[in-house]
C-alpha cells in the first residue's frame, strides 16, 4: 500500500500533544478514555460532538475538561424553551451617545461552546446553530460575521426525558460529526469518582494546548494518507445503510466525508501517517449512528449497534 513518508518531526510533536490532551482529560474523566479520545478526534477533525445520555454521568464534565485543557475562550448556553436566537448569536443595541446601533456578540462567538440540553431549545433557536456549525459564521440582521478560526461545539441532551423538549431534526443532527453516550461507570471506577468529588479540585485539569496548537494539529491531520481502497470501503458501508431492510433513511454524503476526516484525525492522534480499516470500523457507529433513521425508532445507542452490524457485512480491504 503506497503512502507518503512518515510524519515530519513537527507533525510528531503535534500528534504527541493530541495524545497528551486525551491523557490530561483523563485526570478528570475517570474510566472515560474512549469518550475523551473521540472528543479530541472530533476537535482535531474540525467537527462537533453531541453527547446523549442520562443526567449525572459526566457529559458537562467532559466538555469542561476539554475546554480547560485548551488556552482559549469557553462559553456555555443553558437551553430553555424561552431561549431566543438572539440570545445565542447576539443582538444590535442602540447607543444613545453615538446615535448608532452596535452589535453585542452572543456566546456563540467563542472557541469552545457548550450547548447544554440542546433539545430544550425551540427549533427556531436550534436553527441559530446551523450556519455557525457548518460555515463558521453567523448572520444577524443581514450582516454576516465570522466566528473564530477555532470554533467547536459540544452539545448535550437527555434522550430519555421528553417533557418540554424539542427533538433535534435530521438537518441539525447531521451537523454533528460524532454522537456518543458515556454510560454508567464500572463499580471500581465509580469509587474513584466519589473520591475525586470529595477532594478539593479533584476534577481540575491543566491548560496544555493553545488554540494555535489545535489549528496546527488540524492541518497535520488533513495530510494523513487515505488509500483509495479505504475510500471504497466507506462507500460500500454508506451504500449498505441506504439499502438495509431495517433502515428507512441511510447515511448522507456529508456523513461519508466526515468519517474520512474523523479517521484521519484518529490516525493522527495515534501517531500514524495513514488510515487503517480499524479506524473506520471503530468510528463508524459514532459518526453514522445519528445519521440513519431506522424503520423502528429506538434510542441512539441501538443505532450505533445497527451500524456495527452493517459494517460486519462489508469485506475489509486487504
Amino acid at each position: 500500500m503506497n503512502r507518503p513518508p512518515s510524519v515530519a518531526p513537527q507533525g510528531q510533536a503535534l500528534s504527541g500533544a493530541a495524545q497528551a490532551l486525551v491523557q490530561n482529560m483523563g485526570k478528570a474523566l475517570v474510566g472515560q478514555a474512549k469518550s475523551a479520545k473521540l472528543a479530541v478526534v472530533a476537535l482535531i477533525a474540525g467537527g462537533h460532538v453531541l453527547l446523549e445520555d442520562v443526567p449525572g454521568v459526566g457529559k458537562t464534565l467532559l466538555a469542561k475538561s476539554l475546554s480547560n485543557s485548551i488556552k482559549g475562550n469557553f462559553k456555555r448556553i443553558q437551553c430553555t424553551p424561552d431561549l431566543l436566537p438572539s440570545d445565542v448569536s447576539g443582538v444590535n443595541v442602540y447607543d444613545q451617545k453615538e446615535g448608532v446601533f452596535k452589535f453585542v456578540p452572543g456566546p456563540i462567538f467563542t472557541n469552545i461552546l457548550l450547548v447544554d440540553e440542546i433539545n430544550r431549545a425551540t427549533p427556531r433557536t436550534q436553527s441559530a446553530l446551523l450556519e455557525a456549525m457548518e460555515e463558521g459564521q453567523v448572520t444577524t440582521d443581514g450582516t454576516t460575521r465570522p466566528l473564530p478560526p477555532l470554533f467547536f461545539v459540544i452539545a448535550t441532551q437527555n434522550p430519555i426525558e421528553h417533557h418540554g423538549t424539542f427533538p433535534l431534526p435530521e438537518a441539525q443532527l447531521d451537523r454533528f460529526m460524532i454522537s456518543m453516550s458515556l454510560g454508567y461507570p464500572q463499580a471500581d471506577k465509580e469509587g474513584e469518582i466519589i473520591k475525586k468529588s470529595i477532594q478539593e479540585g479533584g476534577f481540575n485539569v491543566d491548560s496544555i494546548l493553545s488554540t494555535e496548537d489545535v489549528l496546527a494539529a488540524r492541518q497535520g491531520a488533513k495530510r494523513i494518507f487515505v488509500h483509495d481502497a479505504l475510500v471504497n470501503y466507506i462507500v460500500q458501508i454508506v451504500q449498505a445503510t441506504r439499502k438495509h431492510p431495517s433502515i428507512l433513511l441511510g447515511v448522507s454524503p456529508r456523513g461519508s466525508g466526515l468519517l474520512v476526516r474523523a479517521a484521519q484525525a484518529l490516525a493522527f492522534v495515534d501517531g500514524r501517517d495513514f488510515v487503517t480499516p480499524d479506524d473506520i470500523k471503530v468510528l463508524a457507529p459514532s459518526v453514522f449512528g445519528h445519521r440513519i433513521v431506522p424503520k423502528v425508532r429506538t434510542n441512539r445507542v441501538s443505532h450505533g449497534e445497527l451500524i456495527e452490524k452493517v459494517v460486519e457485512t462489508i469485506s475489509v480491504p486487504a
